[in-house]
């Protein structure tokens, strides 16, 4: 009988799942510990959930997107443009095609802490201001 292929890693879905996960528990400052026992899970679940490596099963998906407030469907946004690089097809699920999305900055801790605190400035005239700011910077640093 032949042996079957290993996978190297997580699947890619697992993984996108996870970081909306992380992203959303994160930008809500809700620790692991918490969402788990929500879920009735361990933390160090909670962190398989959100690397990737552990499937979330669908009874807890929907647990933590009640937790979350938000919908299923939020977790899976995005997905089908991370494998085909453009919402209008390219290569994708239908022919066999992946993408890997293994290096997306907005599910980086950083963005994540980033965007929280932009948006608990209050004053929305400052929150423009500030967002002028970094992007004139970002565009001062553009090499033509």
């Amino acid at each position: 009988m032949a042996k079957r292929k290993t996978k190297l890693g997580p699947d890619p879905i697992d993984k996108h799942v996870g970081a909306r996960v992380r992203g959303r528990r994160m930008g809500m400052r809700l620790s692991q510990t918490k969402l788990g026992q929500t879920v009735d899970v361990t933390f160090q679940q909670i962190q398989k959930y959100e690397n990737g490596s552990n499937r979330i099963g669908a009874s807890n998906l929907y647990k933590i997107s009640k937790t979350l407030g938000v919908d299923v469907g939020f977790f899976y946004e995005g997905v089908e443009n991370a494998f085909t690089g453009s919402a209008d097809g390219g290569p994708g699920l239908s022919d066999g095609g992946q993408v890997a999305f293994d290096h997306d900055p907005m599910n980086s801790r950083e963005a994540i802490v980033l965007m929280h605190n932009y948006f608990r400035i209050p004053e929305l005239t400052v929150r423009k201001k500030l967002f002028n700011l970094v992007r004139s910077l970002a565009d001062s640093n553009k090499t033509d």
